[in-house]
């Protein structure tokens, strides 16, 4: 998932900033790519507590959501792109039906479309997305 991140460059040269769909989700450093490095490690602090506490996993907006918001004017925008499935908790395994043509059109696509690693990966980031539609 793609988080925005909003940053501004400090009277000091450093940058600072937030993840807006992120509540107190903070970043800094002395340049801007260490203050993007940081949102990485900011954002993953806040998911792993949120899923510690088995709240929902906040939803990444568009930049464009967020351009109106007062807090987000006169600085630069970046993406945080988070992996996710980290936060979902412990694997299980279950056993499940599909037709043979399907599994085999799932592997197929899975071959060409590496990031989802497998066609657990895959079935995964479905679920993912369509519960994202009704949450």
């Amino acid at each position: 998932m793609k988080f925005p991140l909003y940053l501004h460059q400090t009277d000091s040269g450093s940058f600072s900033g937030f993840v807006p769909d992120i509540i107190g989700c903070l970043f800094a450093g002395d340049t801007i790519d260490e203050a993007i490095s940081e949102a990485h490690s900011a954002i993953d602090a806040h998911l792993e507590y949120t899923a510690e506490q088995g709240l929902p996993i906040p939803e990444a907006q568009s930049i464009t959501a967020h351009l109106k918001d007062e807090a987000c004017q006169g600085g630069i925008w970046a993406f945080a792109d988070i992996d996710i499935a980290k936060y979902d908790g412990k694997a299980v395994k279950l056993n499940i039906t599909l037709p043979q043509n399907l599994l085999n059109k799932i592997d197929r696509y899975v071959g060409e479309h590496r990031e989802f690693g497998s066609r657990s990966g895959f079935i995964a980031e479905l679920a993912r997305r369509e519960l994202r539609k009704t949450a």
